[in-house]
């Protein structure tokens, strides 16, 4: 697919996505949130890709939704095209997705970032769910995910108040995995990204179905699902070679299967 608010690289097993909207500060409107579900849908079929990251341009991750689009939105349009709906994709990926938060994640941008597995920012970084400031609420999964990230009081507040904080803030709520300089985030985010691709992806991908139903369920539950997911890791070709390669004191090399 050929896309005009998107740059799509993969390279070494990582499929990189790069908002590109800087005219509008990577704001988004309908036709880039609808190119952003289509890109994480064709990284998660393609075999050749084992981590995607999402990443924006010019010193802006999301600067939230496009106001004009906000602004002509009747009630009902809410179950058209849905934010949520694109970010629960996002969520639910197959693969495991970093975002790269090189600058402003504001609105939507936020809630893409908590979408995320992993979140690396640089230290010029902002987040913010300022929804409140137009009369409405984080409908992308923000008043959800951002209370289970940085705990009920924290995800009132930031939401009540619509402030903006810092990367360095952010990272001891819980809301980046590390702070990096500016001019290191892409080395520190690959450096990740190349570890997690070097990993047996089928055991990549029920750890994270485990982890992201943990706080839904029970622990009986959870422990269920996690015998049954470990149960599915002991019939693959990976579980044979990592287990071969350890015994035979060599690197493993894991296809997947």
């Amino acid at each position: 697919m050929n896309y005009s608010s998107l740059n799509i690289t993969i390279d070494n097993q990582i499929g990189i996505i790069q908002i590109s909207r800087p005219e509008k500060r990577n704001a988004m409107d309908p036709a880039s949130w609808a190119e952003l579900d289509q890109a994480v849908k064709e990284l998660n079929l393609d075999d050749n890709v084992r981590v995607i990251i999402i990443t924006g341009r010019e010193k802006t991750f999301v600067a939230g939704a496009d106001i004009k689009w906000i602004h002509d939105r009747k009630p009902l349009d809410i179950y058209g095209l849905a934010v949520q709906d694109v970010l629960l994709n996002v969520y639910r990926s197959g693969k495991p997705v970093i975002a790269a938060v090189n600058g402003y994640a504001l609105g939507g941008g936020c809630e893409l970032a908590l979408a995320c597995d992993i979140r690396i920012g640089c230290e010029s970084a902002k987040f913010g769910q300022p929804e409140i400031n137009l009369g409405i609420l984080p409908a992308g999964g923000g008043t959800q995910q951002l209370a289970k990230t940085v705990g009920l009081a924290k995800a009132k507040e930031l939401i009540f108040t619509g402030d903006i904080i810092s990367a360095e803030e952010a990272q001891r709520l819980g809301l980046l995995n590390h702070v990096v300089p500016d001019n290191s985030l892409m080395d520190k985010v690959m450096e990740i990204a190349e570890k997690i691709a070097r990993k047996p992806p089928v055991a990549i991908k029920m750890v994270k179905i485990a982890v992201n139903e943990s706080p839904t369920v029970d622990l009986s539950a959870g422990l269920a699902l996690e015998k049954a997911l470990q149960a599915v890791l002991f019939s693959t070709g990976d579980k044979k070679e990592g287990t071969a390669a350890f015994l035979e004191k060599r690197k493993a090399a894991f296809k997947g299967e």
